[in-house]
Parts: C-alpha cells; structure tokens; sequence
C-alpha cells in the first residue's frame, strides 16, 4: 500500500529527554502514515516532492498532553477557590457534576469545554465526566468531533457522596459502567473510555473490587487521584487501616498498574517512601496539578524526586482545582511552585528548568498515550504551529526565547495550526 507522507517547515522544538530541548531552525518535519518521519534541515533523498506547508519563522512543537482534568468542572472555573480540597468538593464540585443528569446543561457545558479545548496548544487529554452514563458520552460525542485524541471516564462513587450525586450501591455503578463501556465499542475513533473510580473515600470496597474485575477483562486503562491533600489522606487511613499507604488502597484491587493495566494518578503531593517504590514497580503515571495543589492549599508535590527517580510524570491542568485549561500555564506553575517549595521547604530538590516542564507537558505526559510527545521518528505526528508574532518585543530574540515567552505568557492565541496522529485539526 503507498504510503502517504507531507511535511510542516519552521522553527522545531521537541524533548529528546528531561535534560535536553531540541531546536532545529528552518527544519523539515515529516509525517508520514500520521507517524513522524523525523526532522531534517532538508527534504531527504525520498520525500523529494512531498506537501510542505511552510509556516515561515512560526515555531513548531509537539502537541500538549494534559493528563488529569474534570469537564464538568470546566463552567466555574476561577470560582470559589478559597476553599481545601473536601470543603471544595462538598460545597462547589459535587452540586454542580449533579446538574449534568439534565443533558440540556450537560449538552450547553460540554459544549462550551470541547471547543475551548479544541481552540488551544492541547492535543490529548485524560478527562473525567460525571456519574451519568447519557452525559458522559454525550461528552465523548463532542470530543470526538474536534479531532482531539482524549480517555474519557465514567466516574464511579457510591459512598460517602451527597446523596444527589452518588451511585445507588456497587452493583449498579458497576452495572452502568459495564454498559457503557460496551455501548462505546466501535462508536468511537479518537476518544476512548478509562475506568475512573473517583478516589478511594468515594468508593467502596466491593465496587473497587468490581472494577479491579472489569479492568481485568477489557485492558482499560484507569485515572483517580492520591495523595493530594492532607485530611484526605488522613481519612483513607482511617477507612482503609490495613494498608501501608493510599497507593496500596487500589492496588489491593488490580488498579494501580503493572502489567496490562495502565494507570495515571493525578497529584502524589505526599506520595513518598513505601508509597513511591510501589508507583515505581507498577510503573504509574504521575499528573502534577501544581495549579491545582496551589488554589486549594494542598501543597506542593516533591517533582524533582519523581524525575531523579525516573517516574513517569506528565502534567495536569486539573481544571476546575486550576483555573486555567493551559498546559502551557502548567508549565510555569511547575517551574514556579517547584522554586518555591526548594526555597521554603527542601533545598535538596532543586527547582525544575523550563526545559524539563516543557518535557513534562509533551514527552513526559504523552507516554501515557503510547509514542506521544515527539517528533523523533515513529512517535505519532502530533503538532502545534505557534505564530507568535504578535507578541512584540523591541529586542532581537531567539526562537529559544520566544519559546519561552509563549510558554509563560501561556498564549494560547498564538496557536495557528494543530495536527493530531497526523490529521490536521486547526489552521
């Protein structure tokens, strides 16, 4: 079968690991099959003749990977941050998921999130929805049309929830999620269910034991949330005492990683000790939400630790914990609480580079996505154009230097074009 190749010309960035930013001015970037061909100062002996769309003195990076946001949640952002984590959930969080049973809000919300999600430099993303199976793929609906490639989940929660928004018992989550899984087979080509046990206070025993189950059956991978405040982590001791640590409360169930089971869990702001190791073994992924963490007083997350360590660590905007949907504002907050944490807290974890937060927004968090996050040959051709122009300055700058001005001006109108595994979604 021919294949089909094309190519993007500007100013190329990309992570070849934490430590290093590759920049290739004027540089050919090649797509082929939606895969990436590589990036070359020329067109190489073969593609002679390609497409090439040329984007002029543009920037060029791989798409954003945000690995932990609540669409739901998307409407009040920048509302009501004055709160901790459980206060916040009981009193701004669960009265507003329990409005999307009504699927005209539902349809309104979504509506509003997808297109603005659409419209920036992200091009994957792991999402919650709510409880409601109609909502949830209501969600996937929209999302599958912007071309984004996204996990959407489910959430499951049958204790310890107002009663307004809390599942009946174990069976019936269970039930519902398994037919919502099954109504999702073959319906969908850029969106993709995850199992989404909300966190371990919200779901009981049985019902954790039920998903570890199904997740055994259908390969799915799975996202909930540990070690992100203080009081919550006080209180799954309390309700789980037999375990060592938060991580263990759903690895006892089969959903926590390891083999087959892919798992992202958004925050670790006190994951350490017994709790790492077992992250390191399961090989889980890490979604730091320093935004987040910083609105809603719950501390900030050792990061340094998790990458001297060689965990698997990509960014979360946690939207709507964070107020901004920017991966790019992510970038800076994990640069900016990471500082603030050596200066007050540990000058042992030195802060992170810019660098090392840009390959957390794109490489780092990608991987959850398979081959995501570069543009080094056979990682899937996701891309964003970035027409900075209109960002003046008097001084002469570099495309490095620019990078780094869109990056913390978090400027997300500077997107001009977006292309996903290779199809282009924007521009």
């Amino acid at each position: 079968m021919q294949k089909t190749a094309f190519a993007i010309k500007g100013n190329l960035f990309y992570s070849a690991d934490k430590d290093h930013l590759v920049s290739l001015p004027s540089g050919y970037l090649i797509c082929e099959d939606g895969k990436s061909a590589g990036v070359f100062e020329r067109l190489p002996a073969g593609y002679e003749g390609i497409p090439v769309e040329d984007y002029g003195d543009s920037l060029v990076i791989p798409g954003l990977v945000d690995l932990h946001l609540h669409a739901p949640q998307y409407g009040y952002r920048a509302l009501g941050m004055d709160l901790e984590l459980l206060d916040w959930l009981n009193i701004n969080t669960f009265p507003q998921e329990a409005r999307y049973a009504d699927l005209s809000y539902a349809e309104k919300g979504y509506r509003i999130f997808t297109e603005d999600l659409a419209k920036g430099a992200t091009t994957r993303a792991c999402v919650f929805a709510t409880i409601h199976v109609p909502a949830t793929e209501l969600l996937m609906d929209l999302l599958e049309k912007t071309g984004l490639k996204t996990m959407v989940g489910k959430v499951n929660m049958d204790r310890n929830s107002p009663a307004y928004l809390c599942e009946t018992d174990a069976a019936q989550s269970l039930a519902d999620t398994e037919w919502w899984i099954a109504d999702c087979e073959g319906r969908y080509q850029n969106t993709v269910p995850i199992l989404t046990p909300r966190f371990t206070p919200s779901c009981s025993d049985t019902l954790m034991e039920g998903l570890g189950k199904l997740q055994k059956r259908t390969g799915l991978p799975v996202q909930s949330h540990l070690s992100e405040n203080r009081s919550e982590v006080a209180w799954v001791k309390e309700l789980c005492p037999e375990t060592g640590c938060y991580g263990e409360s759903y690895d006892r169930f089969g959903l926590f990683g390891g083999d087959g089971c892919p798992a992202v869990m958004a925050h670790c702001v006190y994951s350490a000790g017994e709790e790492l190791d077992l992250i390191e073994r399961r090989g889980v992924f890490i979604a730091h939400c320093p935004q987040s963490n910083t609105n809603l007083a719950s501390g900030v997350a050792p990061v340094r630790t998790f990458l001297d360590r060689g965990l698997r660590v990509g960014l979360g905007t946690d939207v709507a914990g964070g107020f901004s949907a920017s991966i790019f504002r992510a970038m800076c907050d994990a640069v900016q609480a990471s500082k603030l944490r050596w200066r007050l807290s540990d000058d042992s974890l030195k802060p992170l580079s810019m660098q090392e937060a840009f390959y957390l927004g794109t490489l780092g968090g990608g991987a959850f996505f398979g081959k995501v996050g570069s543009f080094e040959k056979d990682y899937e051709f996701d891309a964003v154009v970035l027409d900075d122009s209109g960002l003046r300055s008097p001084m002469e700058l570099t495309p490095e230097q620019r990078l780094e001005r869109v990056i913390y001006l978090s400027e997300e109108s500077a997107v001009a074009a977006k292309y996903v595994a290779g199809c282009k979604i924007k521009g």
